[in-house]
């Protein structure tokens, strides 16, 4: 099952020079997005002290992310997270206090916020209005609303006094581990994962969230409102499949990171179940299922089973490409191929270029599995990460039962 992402790691975080070790405080750290509009997406930094080696994670509970890459240069800490394109560039201000610029690569163009953290306030949010009035406990049916269209969700969370952790999930995904508080009416939910950087606000009754906005990096405020559901459901995207016509065989030959040529084809596959993976290493939802298939991987590659990733990533830049992916395989120890596709994630021709058997691949991560006579028997775009609880759970269980029962046909 799916670890947390820190114990993937097992070599330390960082370690910064004696000056640097004395001058930040150790403990919990408040820290701040600030938006266009004045709004500020705040998530927790941990800094602790282990085996006299300074260690930095980010912290959505109950996820301890550890940040491994980071180098300081006198007063200055360049800091890049494990996953993703995705970096700080920071001053030390005071032995309790951050400042400077997150940065964010994307398809087109790089996004920067202003970023500020402080030891001096170590919750994430305060609970301005003293103890929650109510619970926020269960399932919720959710709905964002954006230039007049409504689109459904799931809200799935645990409350413990005023605590509160879970996600929400669409039908394409989930928005990973929430962390926050119910104070007095007032929900505060939020992410930071290096992609997603998300503060959730709603006024909490018994059964209904009311005026909710969603503040997503720099993007436009979004309304969202949620009723009480325990019996609330959300249709998977499942258009993902074999065209009309198409007897179930694939043929596809791509390099891996090391610019080996592996093909479906390989006498490797044969007669085993195969798992494709679809990729991104931008995607996070695509890390969590990572995560969880290395770690199958390795208990179940001597029952017959063999896993491939592919991956579409925003350039064709193989230098680009190769880091970013580099550090997903490093991160998980990723033990089976990663191929690259060798046509950027933008390109509307993308499927019909490497999987032309397939309609359009348009939901990241999706899991194509083959039977051992080389026959695509499902292809699923459901995957729910670890922070949705019993849907992680769920699909999990029966994505072993069906590889189970493949390995048993004859």
């Amino acid at each position: 099952m799916y670890k947390n992402i820190g114990l993937f790691v097992a070599t330390a975080l960082f370690s910064l020079t004696a000056n640097a070790q004395s001058s930040l405080k150790t403990g919990s750290w408040n820290a701040n997005l600030h938006r266009e509009d004045g709004k500020k997406i705040v998530f927790n930094l941990a800094i602790e002290k282990e085996k006299g080696k300074t260690k930095l994670y980010v912290v959505n509970e109950p996820e301890k992310m550890l940040v491994d890459d980071v180098r300081q240069v006198k007063d200055s800490l360049f800091i890049n997270m494990p996953l993703f394109e995705s970096s700080f560039k920071l001053k030390i201000i005071s032995k309790d206090s951050l400042s400077g610029t997150w940065v964010k690569k994307g398809s087109v163009k790089t996004n920067e916020m202003p970023f500020t953290a402080s030891s001096r306030v170590p919750y994430r949010f305060a609970a301005a209005k003293g103890d929650a009035e109510t619970q926020v406990q269960g399932k919720w049916k959710v709905d964002f609303q954006r230039e007049g269209t409504t689109s459904p969700a799931i809200g799935n969370f645990k409350q413990e006094g005023n605590k509160v952790s879970g996600s929400i999930l669409t039908p394409s995904g989930d928005y990973r581990f929430l962390s926050g508080i119910v104070t007095g009416d007032q929900l505060w939910i939020s992410t930071f994962d290096g992609v997603y950087a998300m503060v959730f606000n709603a006024t909490v009754t018994k059964d209904s969230l009311t005026n909710g906005k969603l503040y997503s990096g720099n993007a436009p405020v979004q309304n969202w409102s949620a009723k009480k559901d325990d019996n609330a459901t959300l249709q998977a995207n499942t258009n993902l499949r074999l065209k009309d016509g198409e007897d179930g065989t694939l043929n596809f030959s791509f390099k891996d990171l090391d610019g080996k040529q592996v093909s479906i084809l390989d006498e490797k596959y044969k007669n085993k179940v195969v798992i494709i993976q679809i990729l991104g290493s931008w995607c996070p939802n695509c890390i969590d299922e990572t995560a969880y298939l290395t770690e199958f991987y390795d208990k179940n590659k001597d029952r017959g089973v063999e896993v491939i990733g592919l991956a579409y990533e925003y350039t064709t830049d193989a230098e680009r490409t190769n880091y970013s992916l580099g550090k997903l395989v490093k991160r998980f120890n990723v033990k089976y191929p990663i191929l690259v596709a060798p046509v950027a994630l933008s390109d509307p021709k993308k499927t019909e270029k490497t999987l032309p058997q397939l309609t359009e691949i348009s939901v990241f991560p999706s899991t194509i599995i083959l039977d051992k006579s080389g026959k695509v028997s499902s292809i699923t775009s459901d995957f729910y990460g670890p922070g949705t609880g019993e849907y992680y759970t769920k699909y999990t269980n029966e994505f072993e039962q069906k590889i189970t029962k493949l390995l048993e046909e004859k």
